[in-house]
């Protein structure tokens, strides 16, 4: 299980992701969502709060499930390709990582009444469908000469009861007295010769099985609820290789140390479940309000974390009598189960429908992160789980807070086709404003309609910004900045019936 000890400190000094160390990234990371959905949402940006007759309204109101006029069945496969500019120790590196998935795949059943039928409520539509609402590919990799302040020996120098002091020490990079844990003497003579590098990657994704109905009143006014069960996929490997290019043939007063390699590996599983409702009013027929409210999503998760180092030596060291050029040490690999609470989302959106031309819309969506909260996952009576998560939780109030995201986009008609742009904003999670972490999306689309069948095709173009540190020193500890842009291409296919 991850060690969440010295977090606050060195979260507040660096505001970064300590690579496995802290429960309060795993609130914010299972929090956050993303664009997604069908081409015809990503083209406008997402901005479908008051749009509505969209399979996205699932996720997003779904009142506007209740302004269908026909019943419908699409699938949208996507392509992402990511890129990411890693700076580091004064020097920047770029990597990549593409990934194909299905953004939406669903159906809506629409039952309306006659035109004769005197009933205030018109229509009602029962939907089911599948959403990714969030995307984990990246990798990034960084490269570089850490002074002998920052580098890995530093780390080494104050035991601090964690899998990597174990494992420095199990391989001999370490060794203890009276006084405590010590660098011996010639491997502090690689100090400040270092290279140090390091890849993260990250896989996985969540996604969202929503369920929900949604209704006319007099085709004015449309009602609608849903639930929705999250499932999280989410795999981190990091690989960090220190190593000292120095030789010393002779063996004199030369470095012992040659280079080591320390892997860490984390998968988490889990499932979730939320509920949201919302409306739509049709104030006339050019202008829509909408409003919705999501309930904390209830996610309970499982994590596998692991790791191991492997040292090699220029010059061979003596041990317990034996002559050893390399070592290898590993965790044994562990397993635990927590729970998360989400935080709560109200959105809000406006639509301005321009007769047969189009539309303009635009979204505003609070959501507040300090407000996660982490505990024990306690549904199987067989596991005591009593992790103390009090702290963890002091430090999400203490590192987060509320944002409002906004989206706005439009559309535009020609006969059968459909032109789409759009732009949304996530803001910055974070209370520290050192580093800005806004993302921002700019998205472009087109569409066709033709008798029961409708091709649309989205293109979103993503930028944000992480700040990482592969380990924490109680000083001056190394931040890696990381300027990652993402370009996902979308197709939804779809027929009507």
């Amino acid at each position: 299980m991850k060690n969440l000890k010295y977090l606050l400190a060195v979260a507040f000094a660096g505001q970064a992701s300590y690579g496995f160390a802290q429960y309060q990234v795993d609130a914010l990371r299972f929090s956050q969502t993303q664009l997604g959905g069908t081409a015809r949402s990503l083209g406008v940006g997402g901005a479908n709060v008051a749009v509505g007759a969209d399979l996205n309204s699932l996720s997003i109101n779904p009142a506007g499930l209740g302004m269908y006029q026909r019943s419908e069945f699409s699938f949208s496969p996507g392509l992402g390709l990511g890129n990411t500019e890693a700076t580091a120790f004064g020097t920047t590196t770029t990597d990549s990582r593409n990934s194909l998935h299905l953004g939406s795949l669903g159906a809506a059943f629409v039952s309306r009444r006659p035109d004769s039928d005197e009933n205030p409520w018109r229509s009602g539509t029962f939907a089911v469908g599948l959403t990714r609402i969030n995307d984990f590919n990246q990798s990034f990799r960084y490269r570089g000469n850490p002074s002998r302040e920052q580098d890995i020996f530093q780390r080494l120098s104050t035991d601090r009861k964690q899998d990597l002091d174990d494992l420095a020490y199990n391989n001999y990079l370490t060794e203890e007295d009276a006084d405590g844990i010590y660098v011996p003497r010639d491997y502090s003579l690689s100090r400040g010769n270092l290279t140090q590098e390091e890849t993260v990657l990250t896989t996985g994704s969540q996604t969202q099985f929503d369920f929900g109905y949604g209704a006319s009143y007099k085709d004015r006014l449309y009602i609608g609820g849903a639930i929705g069960i999250v499932g999280t996929r989410f795999n981190s490997t990091s690989t960090l290789k220190a190593t000292d290019p120095a030789s010393d043939p002779a063996g004199t007063e030369g470095a012992s140390f040659g280079s080591l390699t320390y892997r860490e590996s984390l998968e988490t599983r889990g499932t979730g479940i939320n509920a949201r409702i919302g409306a739509i009013y049709r104030v006339s027929d050019a202008l829509r309000v909408g409003a919705a409210i999501q309930t904390p999503t209830y996610m309970a998760l499982s994590e596998t974390y692991g790791a191991t180092m492997d040292v090699t030596y220029d010059q061979p060291i003596e041990v317990k009598g034996k002559t050893i050029s390399s070592s290898t040490s590993a965790t044994d690999p562990s397993a635990f189960d927590y729970a998360l609470t989400t935080p709560f989302k109200a959105s809000g959106g406006v639509a301005a429908v321009i007769g047969k031309h189009g539309f303009i819309s635009g979204d505003v969506e609070y959501v507040n992160y300090s407000s996660a909260r982490l505990s024990n996952d306690n549904s199987d009576p067989t596991v005591n789980n009593n992790f103390d998560f009090g702290p963890t939780n002091d430090e999400v109030r203490q590192l987060y807070q509320s944002t409002v995201n906004v989206r706005v986009g439009g559309e535009l008609r020609a006969d059968i086709f459909r032109l789409r742009a759009g732009y949304a904003r996530y803001g910055d999670p974070y209370k520290a404003n050192e580093f800005d972490r806004t993302q921002n999306s700019f998205t472009l689309g087109a569409g066709m309609r033709q008798n029961n069948f409708f091709l649309d095709v989205a293109g979103v173009y993503s930028t944000n910004k992480r700040f990482y540190s592969p380990y924490a020193l109680q000083t001056n500890t190394p931040v890696v900045a990381v300027d990652g842009n993402r370009y996902t291409t979308t197709v939804t296919a779809g027929w009507t019936f």
